[in-house]
C-alpha cells in the first residue's frame, strides 16, 4: 500500500495509511486512538504538506504550532507518534533527509496537579457507610478497590479464580474492555501483573461472596454496558452521604497509595502493588506526599542526632 505513494503525497494521508500498515493490529486500541488523534492533528495543522517537502525546519514549525495548544510532555508523545512513520518514509526515499534530528520539544506551562485523595478518617468513614449486601453490587467494587489501589479496568476482570484466600492474595493478569464490546484484554505493562496482598477482611468478606459463583467469569460484569461514571456516580454518593471530599473511583487508587507512603511502606513497594512500569512513576504521580515526608524525615533526622 504505501509502495503506491511518492514524495507528492500528502503527509497526513501518507501518514493515515502507514498507521493502517504498522499500526492496526499491533497495540492496544487506546494507544491507537491516539495515533489517529496525532494523524488529525497533522491534517489540521499542515493539510497541505507534501511528505517530499519534510525538511527540519517545516518539521520543527509543525511541532511548534501543535505546542502553542498542548503542555510540553504531550508534545513530546506527538513527536515520537511521528517519527517513526518519517524515518520509514526516509528510508523508502520519499524524503531526502531525516528532519526529526535534533527536534525542540515546546509546549504550555503544564498546570499544577492535585490529586484528590481520602485521609485515612474519611476512608474508614466511607468503608463503613458502604451497603455491603449478600450479592454483587459497586459497593463490593468500591470496597476492592479501596483496600488493593487497582485500576478501573483491572477491578472489572476479577474472576472467583484470582483469589487464593489461603494465601490472602490476589492475582492481577488482564483487564477487562469497558470501553469497547467488553472481554479480557492484557494489562496495561507488564510490571502490572503482580499478586497483591489482602487482608483478612478482604479475604473473609470475598470468600463468602464469590461461594457458587462461576470461576473464570468476572465478579463485577453482568449483561450490561459498564460505564466509569456509573460507579463514579454510586461513589458521589457515598461522598456527600458521609460528607467527606468527593473523589473518583481513580482517586481511592490514589488515596490507597497515599495511605501506604504516610504509613512508611517504601515507594519500590507502592509501585509494585500499583503496577507501576517503574519507580520513577510513583515518584513523579506522588511528589507532593514524598515531600511531605521527606520533611518529616529532616525533623527525624535531627532528633536522632542531637540526642547522641
Amino acid at each position: 500500500m504505501l509502495n503506491d505513494m511518492d514524495r507528492n503525497t500528502l503527509f497526513h494521508e501518507y501518514y493515515k495509511q502507514w498507521i493502517d500498515v504498522y499500526k492496526n493490529g499491533a497495540i492496544r486500541e487506546a494507544t491507537m486512538s491516539k495515533y489517529l488523534m496525532t494523524q488529525k492533528w497533522v491534517e489540521r495543522l499542515a493539510p497541505q504538506l507534501k511528505t517530499g517537502d519534510l525538511t527540519r525546519t517545516v518539521y520543527q514549525k509543525l511541532l511548534n504550532d501543535y505546542a502553542k495548544e498542548h503542555e510540553r510532555q504531550t508534545t513530546l508523545d506527538f513527536h515520537h507518534q511521528l517519527k517513526g512513520a518519517i524515518l520509514d518514509a526516509v528510508d523508502e526515499g520519499m524524503i531526502s533527509r531525516d528532519p526529526t534530528r535534533k527536534a525542540i520539544i515546546k509546549g504550555k506551562t503544564p498546570k499544577a496537579k492535585k490529586i484528590k485523595y481520602l485521609n485515612q478518617f474519611e476512608l474508614h468513614t466511607l468503608i463503613a457507610d458502604l451497603d455491603i449486601r449478600e450479592e454483587v453490587n459497586w459497593d463490593w467494587f468500591i470496597l476492592l478497590v479501596a483496600k488493593t489501589g487497582m485500576r478501573f479496568s483491572e477491578a472489572l476482570a476479577v474472576t472467583p479464580a484470582d483469589f487464593d484466600f489461603a494465601r490472602q492474595t490476589l492475582s492481577i493478569s488482564k483487564t477487562w474492555d469497558y470501553k469497547g464490546n467488553g472481554g479480557f484484554l492484557p494489562t496495561k505493562n507488564k510490571s502490572s501483573v503482580r499478586k497483591i496482598q489482602i487482608d483478612w477482611q478482604v479475604v473473609v468478606k470475598f470468600s463468602e461472596l464469590v461461594k457458587g459463583m462461576p470461576e473464570d467469569q468476572p465478579i463485577f460484569v453482568g449483561e450490561s454496558k459498564i460505564y466509569n461514571s456509573t460507579v463514579n456516580d454510586v461513589l458521589t454518593r457515598h461522598c456527600k452521604s458521609c460528607r467527606i471530599a468527593n473523589i473518583s473511583i481513580h482517586g481511592l487508587r490514589h488515596t490507597h497509595a497515599s495511605l501506604l507512603l504516610f504509613a512508611g511502606v517504601s515507594i519500590a513497594s507502592v509501585a509494585r502493588r500499583l503496577g507501576h512500569a517503574s519507580m520513577t512513576t510513583t515518584q513523579k504521580t506522588y511528589l507532593h506526599i514524598i515531600q511531605e515526608l521527606e520533611n518529616k524525615d529532616v525533623d527525624l533526622v535531627m532528633r536522632t542526632l542531637s540526642g547522641l
